[in-house]
């Protein structure tokens, strides 16, 4: 059999003869293999040369069909997800009304990180080993020899992305080029992430820097300015919920634990502290942060009591 004879295929072949009910058999000069008439396209006659995908049907029988898969072998598509199952994986469609199968083996270890039915996710063609076709995730290997570096004019804007790997203590994405090219790389750390994000997932992003190799870091928080603000209320919020006023955590507290707490980095959680001191409303003391007096008097002021 030749390399090209396998599902996946898209290959030129001869119209050797019709026979009916089942299909015009297509040739390659070695092997025949059936173009059932649901997959024809057009006119057809015996001795014409066409362009043919090749996959098997619900037999297991390699088959022809002239209408045009997203995916071939040898390419990089985004596909849907259209349906889940726990012990196989996720079923892709690929343009033929029929799906394709991501193992569960190439989805990421926790169950929650899987895509959910709509998701797209960037897969490739490969054979299982029946010669059958299956999904398989595309990674850097892939990516790099189709991205195009990030335009200067991205820093600190923001940009649509889809994951491509989720990692616990970083997520890769693809930020889409548009008219100007296949797409860019780039990385999220968790300390930037707002929540986890699954496989295929589409989110907001925010470029922070652009490497010399055209890869980009991107953020899902505002920039700090905006950022400390928020952290800020947050806090403050956090403080007129505890207990006399009062939190165990400050500048002497670990990042993890800051992070795990109010999933923020370290940094932004001292400048966010930093500015409900400068205003006169919170105080340290050693491992704890405590508000003031005045603001208390404000917590007092925002629910109401001191009116």
């Amino acid at each position: 059999m030749s390399n090209e004879m396998q599902a996946g295929h898209s290959i030129e072949l001869t119209v050797a003869r019709e026979v009916s009910p089942n299909g015009y058999y297509l040739s390659d000069g070695v092997q025949d293999v059936l173009l059932p008439y649901i997959e024809v396209s057009g006119e057809v006659r015996v001795s014409d040369r066409l362009h043919v995908f090749l996959f098997h049907d619900d037999k297991g029988r390699l088959t022809a069909t002239m209408k045009k898969p997203l995916i071939t072998m040898g390419t990089v598509a985004l596909l849907a997800v259209a349906d889940i199952n726990d012990r196989l994986g996720c079923f892709l469609e690929m343009g033929l009304g029929r799906q394709l199968l991501l193992p569960y083996t190439d989805l990421p270890e926790l169950r929650s990180l899987w895509p959910q039915i709509g998701d797209e996710v960037y897969v490739m063609l490969d054979h299982d080993k029946q010669g059958r076709m299956i999904a398989k995730l595309a990674g850097e290997k892939q990516f790099e020899k189709l991205v195009m570096p990030a335009p200067s004019t991205w820093r600190n804007t923001w940009l649509d992305a889809r994951v491509y790997k989720p990692l616990k203590q970083q997520t890769f994405l693809i930020i889409p080029g548009g008219v100007t090219g296949w797409g860019v790389m780039a990385m999220l750390h968790e300390a930037e992430r707002t929540q986890l994000l699954r496989l295929g997932e589409q989110v907001k992003v925010r470029v922070t820097y652009i490497r010399e190799d055209g890869r980009v870091n991107v953020s899902m928080r505002p920039p700090k300015e905006i950022g400390r603000e928020e952290d800020a209320d947050r806090l403050l919020t956090f403080l007129y919920e505890r207990p006399n006023g009062a939190m165990p955590y400050s500048d002497e507290t670990p990042a993890d634990i800051i992070l795990k707490r109010f999933n923020i980095s370290k940094g932004a959680f001292k400048r966010a502290l930093g500015k409900l001191m400068k205003e006169g409303l919170v105080y340290q003391d050693g491992s704890w942060s405590y508000l003031t007096d005045k603001g208390k008097e404000e917590k007092a002021v925002r629910s109401g009591q001191g009116e």
